[in-house]
């Protein structure tokens, strides 16, 4: 079959879709995607035919003010041209991403939706997705969630206004739904299972496991030793400053691990302690399965690299649903998570020695690398699709 994919530039978004892009053209299928100029080289690597996405301004400022969706009702208009060359037998957007599922359906395409993180959707009774909140133990908890959650509904349902908006503007009628990014013919949940809590899944909805790709980098070796080698994966975006990696460092310097850092040596330290090593850049993929510990801000993609490598993690979420992961982290027994205002060389150090002298957050660790090798999220979701794709087309 022929497919386009379309992914919002963020790697968090992107390389899901490109992972899957990828499984599906090693089938044999037609691949075309749309993302950020920056991945053409690798898509192409992948066996992807590349398409630019729009980059506009999403956000409005005092000189460009922008209506609800001005961004995404332009955007798809674009798309609706690489719609039109391609002639993809299906299309499957990234939820951050509407452009190609509107264009798809100005076109009378049939659209799937990618989440490449937890499932946003929250049913009755949990806390409101993003905010950091557990599962809660007792019923009372569940009552309390579940009247607290009409606060969040008002915000939803103005979004799904500002979505229909937008949708008014390119012809399209009103949804009647919120959370419209998800697409209600097939949505594929790029998560682990172990992550997702408890719930009744509407039909069209599917767990599929991680959806992991890399860019590619080298493998980093710790210094040399016996003692525990613990991988510092911050996140570029949300920590631009480097503060995780300079409170790792200093905190961890006196203790008895080796670490592996990722960030701008210049400024993670002025003299990197001597049982760390920092570098720009590294694969994951390759050095991960080689550590003993994660400290992340808590990205879904570097945590479920992390959890497939076997590593157990200590989360200090920033931003975006890094505070829903950590919530997961915790609930699944996978990890310590640590509040922001404790992101210092003190906290790092005892979140780091509490994780490491917890051999039961190791044990599960290893447990879901197991089910994702024995589940791989890429076969997973080409297989869901091919399925889905040959009803609808």
């Amino acid at each position: 079959m022929r497919v386009l994919l379309g992914a919002f530039g963020d790697p968090g978004h992107a390389f899901p879709v490109i992972a899957l892009g990828a499984e599906l053209a090693a089938r044999g299928h037609e691949v075309g995607i749309e993302t950020w100029e920056r991945w053409r080289a690798p898509c192409a690597d992948a066996g992807l035919t590349f398409f630019a996405a729009p980059e506009y301004q999403v956000f409005p400022t005092r000189e460009r003010p922008l209506k609800p969706y001005e961004a995404a009702a332009r955007a798809a208009l674009v798309t609706r041209e690489v719609v039109r060359e391609l002639a993809p037998d299906v299309v499957v957007s990234d939820i951050l991403t509407p452009a190609p599922a509107l264009a798809a359906e100005l076109e009378d395409v049939p659209a799937a939706t990618v989440v490449p993180h937890v499932y946003p959707d929250m049913a009755p009774g949990f806390p409101p997705f993003s905010i950091g909140a557990r599962l809660p133990r007792t019923r009372v908890g569940a009552a309390l969630w579940r009247a607290s959650g009409r606060a969040v509904e008002v915000g939803l349902e103005y979004g799904r206004r500002e979505y229909n908006d937008c949708r008014a503007r390119l012809g399209l009628g009103p949804l009647p739904w919120v959370h419209t990014g998800l697409s209600r013919s097939l949505t594929m949940v790029a998560t682990l299972p172990q992550l997702e809590y408890p719930r009744t899944w509407p039909g069209w909805c599917k767990v599929v496991g991680p959806l992991l790709w890399e860019p590619g980098g080298p493998l980093v070796e710790p210094v040399a030793g016996s003692d525990p080698v613990v991988l510092v994966a911050p996140s570029t975006s949300q920590d631009p400053s480097g503060k995780l990696v300079r409170a790792a460092l200093d905190g961890l310097a006196d203790e008895p691990v080796r670490v592996i850092a990722i960030g701008d040596p210049a400024r993670a330290s002025s003299s990197p302690p001597a049982n760390a090593v920092v570098v720009p850049w590294m694969s994951y993929a390759r050095t991960m399965p080689r550590c003993d510990l994660v400290l992340t801000h808590g990205g879904h993609g570097t945590l479920a690299r992390a959890l497939v490598s076997g590593c157990p993690v200590v989360v200090v979420p920033a931003g975006g649903d890094m505070a829903e992961n950590a919530a997961r982290v915790d609930w699944a027994g996978v990890g310590v998570r640590l509040a922001p205002r404790f992101c210092t060389p003190a906290g790092i150090r005892l979140a780091v020695r509490r994780a490491l002298r917890t051999p039961a957050l190791r044990e599960r660790a290893v447990e879901l690398a197991a089910w994702s090798f024995a589940h791989p999220g890429p076969e997973a979701a080409a297989d869901r699709l091919e399925r889905w794709a040959a009803t609808v087309r």
